[in-house]
């Protein structure tokens, strides 16, 4: 699909935590005007109110027990909010009318799903009725913005995403079709640009290609606008947030952490799959193969720069940018054996208890034993990791041979920095720095943009800011 002539188009990512009060609806709405004036093309996606996709996950759990009193609860209260907030919002009456139908409506449809999950649905059906419910998050908000942009004199339209993002039928984390997606968008989507119509597509939710609702995983709307904006292709992408841009560590739990100025797409990649929060760690793979640069920016300081995610400079020199640490299962075996058949028992397990697949990082063997350690995505949290090891466990005791198997929670802790695999030095400073910490396991990423060390969980802060000392050292990230 071909460039829109030598138009020039932006499409702009909003985070749920930029878009759940009047103040940053105000923002977004003077973001995204004064964006219109200066490029020819502007696409919206936009994800659900901060909190409301957990809610409405919270939901379908609860149909699936048959709990109506539960789940019509969380869909009042979805009304109340969503209400509290048109109200404040300066609409005239019969826009405001006509939101709140259109809010009515879509709350309806979740009941629906709900009512269908009720019902003792297969495995696949009930899937398929649980995308449905929480796919009402992103509707809820896009129509809200949409409402908005043309009470101000902008020509917004909600879009509904599973008439452009086709995918596989893998429910709660499915993969974009690229070549049906493609097709979908020069079909629908720029049809409408041309018409200076700007679109405000819902993030997170697709559909295969029999029109059954799907959802791209958690933080899904990035790798919505990603794939969206390789395949129109914009000029740029922009992830609005409340945060100042990629940091250097977590901010929660290091104050002296950074801005991020700049990362290649393989540092960022590596950052958002060990640990930071604020990208999906499939979104990058699209813009980096049409070098389509990304910039993160506060929505509560539009003219800061942010952090720009483009190719590496020419002149890129070795450097230590940002620490992660993120959650990980370990299990660990005295004796020496074969570890294949454990790898296996572990993808499926992971994949029939959590409903995802994750990736074997890190594995050793020798003489006196094997060690093997996986990655548990941010999103799963504590009460994930738990529902694991437990299914691991009672799993492998179906298998005497795979035993003793020790299962216990562990933390990555990964430097990320640029050309690591031509600077040994950094390497050995990032170990030095760890000195009298055990490290159960090493491994040098593929894209030699990261160090991972293992550590039991109780020395994971220790490990950070240790590292994390030697970044601020570096000087790289100057805001």
């Amino acid at each position: 699909m071909g460039r829109l002539s030598t138009m020039r188009s932006l499409v702009m990512k909003f985070g749920g935590n930029a878009l759940g009060t009047v103040n940053a609806l105000s923002q977004l709405l003077g973001i995204v005007t004064r964006e219109t004036q200066r490029w020819d093309r502007v696409v919206v996606v936009v994800s659900a109110l901060d909190g409301v996709t957990d809610r409405l996950l919270e939901a379908a759990q609860l149909a699936q027990v048959d709990n109506l009193r539960g789940y019509r609860r969380i869909a009042a209260n979805l009304r109340s909010r969503h209400f509290a907030l048109v109200d404040e919002l300066p609409l005239d009456p019969p826009a405001r009318t006509a939101l709140a139908a259109d809010i009515d409506q879509l709350l309806s449809q979740m009941l629906d799903a709900c009512r269908a999950i009720a019902k003792n649905m297969s495995d696949e059906l009930l899937a398929s009725a649980s995308d449905e419910v929480v796919a009402v998050g992103e509707q809820l908000s896009a129509r809200i913005i949409a409402a908005l942009l043309r009470q101000q004199g902008l020509r917004g339209a909600a879009v509904d995403s599973r008439e452009l993002i086709i995918t596989d039928a893998v429910h709660g984390n499915a993969n974009p079709d690229f070549a049906q997606t493609a097709q979908r968008m020069q079909e629908r989507l720029l049809p409408m640009l041309q018409r200076d119509i700007v679109p405000v597509v819902t993030g997170y939710i697709g559909a295969t290609s029999d029109g059954e609702t799907t959802t791209l995983g958690r933080g899904g709307t990035d790798y919505t606008a990603s794939v969206i904006s390789a395949l129109l292709p914009a000029d740029a992408l922009w992830i609005w947030t409340n945060v100042a841009g990629m940091m250097s560590a977590d901010p929660r739990e290091l104050q002296d952490a950074r801005v991020i100025a700049r990362l290649s797409y393989d540092e960022a990649a590596d950052l958002a799959y060990f640990g930071a929060r604020l990208l999906h760690a499939r979104m990058i793979a699209p813009l980096a193969e049409r070098q389509v640069p990304l910039r993160i920016k506060s929505i509560f300081a539009p003219d800061a720069a942010g952090s720009l995610v483009a190719g590496p400079p020419k002149t890129a020199e070795e450097q230590l940018k940002a620490v992660t640490s993120v959650l990980g299962l370990s299990l660990r075996r005295r004796m020496s054996g074969s570890l294949a058949g454990v790898n296996r028992l572990v993808g499926n397990t992971l994949f029939k208890t959590l409903g995802m697949r994750s990736e074997v990082m890190i594995a050793s063997q020798s003489s006196g034993g094997s060690f093997l350690c996986l990655v548990i995505p941010t999103s799963i949290g504590i009460d994930g990791v738990d529902r694991l090891q437990r299914a691991l466990q009672a799993k492998m005791g179906e298998y005497p041979e795979k035993m003793p198997w020790q299962i216990e929670t562990v933390s990555l802790v990964t430097a990320i920095g640029s050309r690591l695999d031509s600077a040994p030095q950094l390497v050995g400073q990032v170990l030095g720095a760890l000195a009298g910490i055990e490290i159960l396991a090493l491994s040098l990423g593929a894209s030699h943009c990261s160090v991972s060390v293992v550590v039991r969980q109780a020395d994971a802060r220790q490990a950070v800011s240790k590292i994390h000392a030697l970044v601020l050292k570096s000087g790289s990230n100057s805001g």
